[in-house]
């Protein structure tokens, strides 16, 4: 049997009150953490059985999909203000691929519900350790791309986890459609109904009721930016892991090489500009600035950038135009460059400590310490020496596809992949004993 796509215009008959708010969101969660104590003790098989039926679901129904993304996109809007946002929320045959393929590389990765961790003996015999449990539910909410829809729904289930997703009114067409191809195929797999739960109502007070739900969900991932994440946190009744914006710099230092510098920044903005870790604002030791700066703007320019510049930066590249003070720590998502040439490697840290996001950083040098020295002091979910800073990236790590890049220190930070997605609990093995 087919996944049936529903769509939002679809209305209740004449004789049927839709359910307020509150109502509705109760529902769906009391389903989800019903779901969550089956979901916990799946086999591997079924699940790996599930993410590619998923995968294949994807595929199969690309058409639909891209016709439900059309309709979003054609709501949404292409002002040049737009652009950024238009293109995370783009879908294409390729991306819908992209995402399909990351399904199938979760299945290759390890299962690690049931891990055990750091068994040992105690003094009186017993053994005590750590197994990988599933966090249980987990409430993901998020703007603009799609694909986290994809992404997040097959983490959670290779984890062990229910996952309860809101996306963004803009993409409201796009994510149910694919949720209802997860949801299908996962549930004719064997997975408990309820387990990839989506909400599809748009109204901002099913966000604040989900917020409240703190009986039910476990853990609350909000992805998007300043005025999502301000919501989410005042709000929240529930533990947060925010997955914050990017404003990440690309310092390249007194020795770098010129080619692989140019290689590197040219990357970290132009590849796709609209994502989290992208870069920024560029940072360029005095000493590289003439050898590098020339050079580093025109191939820039010619690849669309817009780039504003300190003095400095104008004075040798007349393609550049001046920056204002708040374009450093702003986060572009488009083909705009912050570029600032700095005294030292303390002035680039300093820098980046001021205006950072604590997002990704990176170092272009051929001097050992001073990329050890970025590497300790500079505080950042990911520090790179000598690559890019669109590297940051679950795929990219060998984490299979991310849920998401996480800005926060506790629980977890940078890429969350299969084992951010889950915690420990202690097991003890004895043979009698008791505590004197």
């Amino acid at each position: 049997m087919e996944a049936r796509i529903p769509t939002v215009d679809e209305v209740p008959s004449a004789d049927v009150t839709p359910k307020l708010a509150p109502e509705y969101v109760l529902e769906l969660v009391r389903n989800a953490r019903s779901a969550s104590t089956r979901m916990a003790s799946l086999s591997t098989t079924i699940k790996d059985r599930a993410l590619m039926a998923m995968a294949d679901g994807l595929v199969a129904k690309a058409d639909d999909i891209l016709a439900a993304n059309e309709r979003d996109l054609d709501a949404f809007g292409s002002s040049k203000e737009k652009q950024a946002m238009a293109d995370r929320l783009r879908l294409t045959p390729e991306r819908i691929e992209a995402m399909a393929a990351g399904i199938r590389e979760i299945v290759g990765l390890v299962d690690p519900v049931g891990q055990t961790l750091n068994m040992r003996r105690r003094p009186n015999g017993m053994q005590v350790g750590r197994v990988r449990v599933p966090i249980g539910v987990i409430g993901i909410i998020y703007e603009s791309r799609p694909n986290v829809t994809a992404d997040s729904a097959a983490l959670c289930l290779k984890s062990g986890n229910v996952c309860v997703l809101r996306g963004g009114s803009e993409a409201i067409h796009s994510n149910t459609a694919i949720a209802a191809i997860l949801s299908d195929a996962s549930e004719q797999a064997g997975v408990p109904p309820g387990s990839i739960t989506f909400i599809d109502r748009t109204e901002r007070d099913v966000v604040a009721e989900l917020l409240k739900q703190d009986q039910y969900i476990d853990l609350i991932i909000p992805r998007g930016g300043e005025s999502l994440m301000k919501t989410v946190t005042e709000q929240s009744r529930i533990p947060v892991i925010k997955h914050d914006k990017g404003v990440c710099h690309v310092y390249i230092d007194a020795d770098a090489d010129v080619a692989m510098a140019t290689s590197i920044a040219v990357n970290a903005k132009v590849q796709r500009p609209s994502t989290c870790n992208a870069m920024e604002t560029l940072l360029v030791h005095q000493n590289s600035a003439r050898p590098v700066l020339p050079e580093l703007v025109n191939a820039l320019v010619a690849a669309g950038v817009e780039v504003r510049g300190c003095a400095k930066t104008v004075s040798l590249c007349p393609e550049a135009k001046p920056a204002a003070e708040d374009d450093y720590g702003r986060e572009f998502l488009s083909l705009t460059l912050a570029v600032k040439v700095v005294k030292s490697v303390d002035e680039a840290m300093e820098h980046i400590a001021r205006y950072g996001s604590r997002h990704t950083e990176a170092i272009v040098t051929k001097d050992y310490g001073r990329a050890m020295r970025f590497l300790r002091e500079v505080d950042a979910g990911a520090v790179l020496v000598n690559a890019s800073t669109r590297l940051n990236d679950g795929n990219q790590f060998g984490l299979g596809a991310e849920i998401g890049i996480s800005t926060t220190r506790i629980h977890a930070r940078g890429p969350m992949g299969l084992e951010e997605l889950t915690c420990s609990k202690f097991v003890v093995f004895g043979s009698g004993q008791i505590r004197e």
